[in-house]
């Protein structure tokens, strides 16, 4: 008789819990659960639940990945909030609150090193602030040039950049776009060619794209920055 040794040249491996990672294919049998398994690939997204917010709260921002996430600033019911929290891919643990409350605020970075800037203080309006997060506790540093809220972030805290947003008063778009070198702000002479808030945004100081946003109605525009550096390439044309 056909055995799975006598096919794959090898007997099932017999373990007290599954392997991890999984190869696709890949055969085992749990003695802890008495259940031969086979580790197939799903074709489909999921959604699990994770643990929740210690502060519930909207208009906020966040740096880092799934599994070393941090979320810092953002209004609650009836007011803005300085609350940092850091999530290890389970549960979220509070960390030292940021100097200022505010919300609508951008971030970029990491779970250890994050940047906080920009945001709206009610009734006060756009801001400048800017704080630095070392993986224990946040710094103010070098604000904006300026004031806003309601844009997006990219890069690191090293090497970030800030885009988009509301002034105010009144509510003015702008496609403002500064760089930050780990120290201070720059202002990049050219803005985006579509002004608004409310956008997202992704990628490095570098190489960043905006999408969505509002301009006073829903936006669709999308725009790629390819920041100072970087080399690209021109075609010359001769007559």
């Amino acid at each position: 008789m056909t055995t799975y040794k006598g096919i794959n040249g090898f007997a099932v491996q017999s373990v007290a819990s599954d392997p991890s990672p999984l190869d696709e294919g890949q055969v085992w049998y749990n003695n802890a659960t008495y259940a031969f398994k086979l580790a197939g690939v799903t074709t489909v997204g999921t959604w699990a639940a994770g643990g929740n917010l210690n502060t519930a709260r909207f208009y906020f921002t966040g740096a880092g990945n799934q599994t070393a996430t941090l979320a810092f600033g953002g209004r609650t019911a009836p007011a803005e909030t300085a609350a940092s929290e850091s999530y290890n891919g389970t549960s979220w643990t509070n960390t030292p609150s940021m100097n200022t409350a505010r919300a609508y605020l951008a971030g970029c970075g990491t779970q250890t090193a994050a940047l906080g800037f920009g945001g709206y203080i009610f009734p006060g309006g756009s801001r400048t602030h800017t704080e630095s997060w070392n993986g224990s506790s946040w710094t103010i540093v070098n604000p904006t040039n300026t004031a806003r809220y309601a844009g997006a972030g990219s890069g690191l805290s090293t090497a970030g950049l800030y885009f988009g947003g509301d002034t105010n008063p009144p509510a003015v778009r702008t496609g403002a776009t500064e760089l930050w070198n780990g120290t201070s702000w720059t202002s990049n002479p050219n803005s985006m060619a579509t002004a608004r808030g409310y956008l997202a945004g992704a990628g490095t100081q570098t190489s960043a794209i905006a999408f969505g946003g509002s301009t006073g109605s829903a936006s669709s525009a999308t725009e790629e920055f390819t920041g100072p550096g970087v080399a690209q390439t021109k075609t010359i044309t001769t007559s």
